[in-house]
């Protein structure tokens, strides 16, 4: 079995004060990818920065307090990968793999973008960069007898099931036709599945996110755009996949909660 876990941290020192750490040491997972992580590894806590038992990579992004990509692993890795071969994104903090037996996993923080803005172009650039990797790494990991998970923060809610608020974010930053559309060519196109709505075609949700702002936790007012995105074979042998939301707005030491998966390997 192999139990992986994605969560956007929001700043891995930050929650480490409110309770990654105590999460993290006592997760069940064998592997963990962190998204937005915002540090240095050489500022962060120790048993964070090289856990004990941990195998561990970080990406952290060539601007200092943004994105940043992590994974540990129980078990050591064949081979490791920062970036997907683009130049505008390899040191931007938003992508690294392992190469493990049977599996690839990756920590991917794909741009939150911003309509009419800057930051919406390079999110666009960057789906644009991203679906062609996604394949060639598809099939390289076959020819490796390998299947792939990239999980993390895709930053899109794929249908209307997908955040509570689906209408009145129609023309916003991650539900917009084309995003969407973007993401069903990676499941129709590159062939991949996304593993929560294999196991669960009907939805709403489960929600992954929720806004700081208002009562959008309380009233569970949120958008699933933290995934477990698979090549069907891997898919195929998931036996379970959890949210773990927190029990209270207190409670959450991120404004994203952990995704976790089983898979039968």
């Amino acid at each position: 079995m192999l139990t992986v876990s994605t969560v956007n941290v929001n700043g891995l020192r930050a929650a480490a004060k409110k309770g990654f750490t105590e999460w993290f040491a006592a997760t069940s997972a064998d592997v963990v990818a962190c998204q937005e992580v915002r540090a240095e590894p050489s500022v962060l806590p120790a048993e964070l920065r090289d856990p004990e038992g941990w195998h561990t990579v970080h990406a952290p992004c060539a601007t200092k307090g943004r994105n940043g990509v992590s994974l540990y692993s129980r078990v050591e890795p064949d081979s490791v990968r920062v970036g997907f071969g683009e130049a505008e994104f390899e040191d931007s903090g938003r992508y690294v793999e392992m190469w493990l037996p049977g599996v690839v996993v990756a920590s991917l923080y794909l741009p939150s973008g911003e309509v009419g803005t800057p930051r919406q172009e390079e999110k666009e650039r960057f789906m644009a960069a991203f679906l062609p990797y996604l394949v060639a790494l598809r099939d390289k990991a076959a020819s490796d007898d390998r299947e792939v998970l990239v999980c993390g923060d895709w930053n899109i809610a794929h249908a209307e099931i997908d955040l509570k608020n689906w209408k009145a974010n129609r023309k916003n930053a991650g539900f917009l036709p084309e995003e969407r559309a973007w993401l069903s060519r990676v499941f129709d196109e590159a062939g991949y599945v996304d593993v929560q709505r294999h196991l669960d075609p009907e939805g709403p949700g489960p929600y992954t996110w929720w806004s700081y702002r208002g009562k959008a936790f309380d009233n569970d007012a949120g958008w699933r755009i933290d995934y477990h995105v698979a090549t069907p074979g891997l898919a195929q042998r998931c036996t379970s996949l959890v949210v773990e939301r927190a029990d209270s707005y207190e409670a959450r030491w991120s404004d994203h909660a952990p995704v976790t998966a089983t898979y039968e390997v």
